[in-house]
């Protein structure tokens, strides 16, 4: 044991220059802990490991062990604490109106949406703050501390802006649950982003007047000017060049048709959808050069002024202004962190991409929001970042050895290769992450990336930003004519790439572990320098494999009740109705890696003759055999429940499945049925010999706070006191 103990100091000495970038590392597994529990767990336990691990650093701070012991423990119990404060300082979920109502609020933000399928133009989306209810039941309550987001009638001619109070009538839906325990969880989403539901508004919404607040104004103002400067881009280049143009600009995206978006998801180019570092870093490389440029074009300032500084200091205010205008979001935020500690790192003297920019960059929002670690932006970002740097960290030697003295055409291939190699590093670590979240692979993303990167570097992105310093002069169609040309061309290349054999490869839902799994490696992988780095590829190997040896369900039930859907070897098998059907199936196809084929009721029978629908007479009820195990559903009733199955049908049976309520039929039998996913949520079924295993979403989940009770119910807004 002391010999092993001695050999991991020796290797942690080693590594000394890189154990601080562990740090984030350790905050995200404590972020981890506090998720994991079924219930909600207590801060106190984190507090007392934090006192013990400063005990430890304090009189072990000369022993390496001592210092990496204390130091891990007290990174696992800060990202924990982090995690609950978070939590516990949101405002609960409020219980929504079940019927058509009322209500007014403050519009935060105003989103022009792509049309839909068969419609000429797209609706709009507000998001409403401070919301109130005009009912007897919420008369004298204080206004909702979440946000709710309404779509309005494609046909309101209303003309609003950030700022304005709005009244319309609108159906509520509270977040659903997930359609599969393990799946996307849209509740837990919503608590941490402060929304507390959806709707759609019923009639034309009207302006009603009120004072907004000096705080409130100035938050409308910037709005308005970045909802108006995407209303110029969009009267220049109108459909999907202007949606386009508008999200790289001023971020607002959610006018790209869905057809589009697929298409970028399929070439492996979404990245370019989404605000993030690609985009601050050419924005920020260009008011550089310009700067620079112009800087030394001036003989006295080139003579006695830091230019290099002057121009690194510009393209960060350049960078904060274009962060701020396409909406501050987390890529964009994170990706302002690390150029932040790059332009310190230049004015200081130091390496300027390096490591341990990025842990402080992480640190900094694992700390502030703990939240962000669950989030695609956050995993795909660091992930990217991290294995450009330890790849080029690497790779630095050799690309100069190619380069060396070369000419023109030995440069243009340094060149080729070096985005070949920065979308291979990128899209190889952000694979599983991709994978986990979206259920598909896009193998021909290198190919992509190595035209359309370039191409949003050196034309669409700098067209873009002469546009808007052409905008106070009305100028803006010189540049944003030239910017729809390059973008043509990248959507012909998503199209074209998309419609390849094979570009989008379905995967089936990702375990957590995996995940987990693999980013460790990754961590592993990147974080350390020497060869035991190697180590690394195995859990990366079989956190990327996880998806193809994790066994998913036989039967699962949504969580309406209204949807059953039943896995038949490469398809699977969808019956039901409900008012979230579309989304349920969506979800379910995403999450087995399966087309979605609907079942023929009231008879059909599957491929391989284990599930035989119509039989005896009984339409909608079907048999399915599997492994010596037998289920009967009950996928079609138009009697809510008051038919009784036959007890005939229902004997040898080892589990009833109904999308109505059982009532009596099959007592004799465990029973599934819409009122047992109203209190448990989606059920997952497993057939496996000798018995059935069966995970409710509430199992899976526990009672946490954002976890809605039965029925999608929150918290009732309680009524002000009377004043005197």
């Amino acid at each position: 044991m002391a010999e092993i103990v001695g050999w991991l100091e020796e290797r942690l000495l080693s590594e000394r220059h890189r154990l601080p970038v562990w740090l984030p590392v350790c905050v995200a597994f404590g972020v981890l802990l506090y998720f994991q529990p079924r219930h909600e767990p207590v801060f106190w336990p984190a507090l007392l490991s934090a006192g013990f691990s400063i005990f430890i650093l304090i009189y072990g701070w000369y022993r390496i062990g001592a210092r990496v012991v204390g130091s891990v423990v007290l990174c696992l119990s800060l990202g924990f604490l982090a995690a609950w404060t978070e939590c516990h300082r949101l405002p609960p979920m409020p219980e929504l109106p079940r019927r058509a109502v009322m209500l007014s609020g403050h519009v935060r933000a105003v989103d022009q949406l792509a049309p839909r399928e068969g419609a000429e133009s797209g609706g709009r989306r507000v998001t409403l703050a401070n919301v109130r209810f005009e009912t007897w039941v919420d008369d004298g309550m204080a206004p909702l501390a979440r946000t709710l987001r309404i779509r309005l009638r494609n046909d309101d001619p209303l003309v609003l802006a950030a700022g304005d109070e709005l009244r319309v009538r609108a159906l509520l839906t509270a977040p659903p649950f997930p359609v599969i325990p393990g799946a996307r969880d849209l509740q837990r989403e919503a608590w941490f982003k402060g929304e507390a539901g959806t709707g759609r508004a019923l009639n034309a919404a009207t302006v009603v007047t009120g004072d907004t607040g000096v705080g409130k104004r100035a938050s409308s103002l910037w709005e308005r000017l970045r909802e108006g400067i995407g209303a110029r881009i969009h009267s220049v280049l109108p459909g999907t060049n202007g949606a386009i143009a508008a999200t790289l600009l001023v971020g607002l995206s959610s006018a790209i048709p869905q057809m589009d978006r697929e298409a970028f998801a399929a070439s492996g180019l979404a990245h370019l959808l989404a605000v993030a570092g690609l985009h601050l870093g050419i924005v920020m490389g260009l008011v550089v050069t310009v700067a620079r440029y112009d800087l030394a074009a001036i003989e006295w300032v080139a003579l006695r002024w830091p230019c290099k500084e002057i121009a690194a200091l510009c393209g960060l205010a350049g960078g904060v202004l274009y962060v701020a205008m396409t909406g501050l979001h987390l890529p964009a935020l994170r990706s302002l962190v690390m150029a932040c500690l790059v332009v310190l790192a230049l004015l200081t003297g130091r390496n300027a991409a390096s490591m341990r920019g990025l842990a402080v960059a992480a640190l900094v929002l694992l700390l502030t929001g703990p939240s962000v670690l669950l989030d695609v932006p956050f995993q795909m970002s660091f992930a990217a970042v991290m294995a450009l740097i330890a790849g080029y960290e690497v790779l630095r030697q050799p690309l100069r050895r190619l380069h060396g003295e070369g000419g023109v055409s030995r440069r243009f291939g340094v060149h080729v290769t070096t985005l070949a190699l920065t979308s291979l590093l990128a899209g190889g670590a952000t694979l599983p992450v991709s994978m986990a979240h979206f259920g598909e692979i896009q193998p021909f993303f290198v190919v992509a990336n190595l035209v359309a990167v370039p191409m949003t570097a050196l034309w669409v992105m700098p067209a873009g930003l002469i546009a808007l310093l052409l905008m106070p002069l009305h100028l803006e169609t010189l540049a944003l004519v030239p910017m729809g040309w390059g973008i043509d061309g990248i959507i012909w290349l998503a199209r074209t790439v998309a419609g390849w054999p094979a570009a989008r490869l379905a995967v089936p839902m990702t375990p957590g572990w995996g995940l987990t799994l693999f980013l460790l490696g990754l961590c592993w992988l990147c974080l350390w320098t020497r060869r035991w780095r190697l180590l690394g590829l195995l859990p990366m190997l079989v956190g990327f494999l996880s998806p193809f040896y994790h066994t998913l369900p036989d039967v699962v039930v949504a969580p309406d009740g209204g949807v059953v859907a039943v896995r038949d070897g490469g398809k699977l098998l969808v019956a039901g109705r409900s008012r979230d059907a579309w989304f349920e199936r969506r979800e379910l196809g995403q999450a087995f890696g399966r087309p979605v084929t609907e079942m023929s009721l009231p008879t059909s029978e599957s491929a391989n003759g284990d599930l035989v629908c119509g039989e005896d007479g009984a339409p909608g009820l079907c048999v399915l055999t599997r492994h010596g195990q037998s289920l009967l559903l009950r996928l079609m009733d138009d009697s809510d429940g008051m038919h009784i199955v036959p007890p005939g049908l229902c004997d040898g049976m080892d589990l009833f499945v109904s999308v109505s309520p059982a009532r009596t039929s099959c007592r004799a039998i465990p029973r599934i049925d819409r009122f047992t996913v109203w209190r448990e949520g989606a059920e997952a079924i497993w057939l496996e010999a000798g018995k059935i295993k069966i995970v409710s979403d509430r199992a899976w989940t526990g009672a946490r706070p954002w976890v809605m009770r039965p029925g999608r119910h929150g918290v009732p807004n309680l009524p002000l006191a009377q004043a005197e």
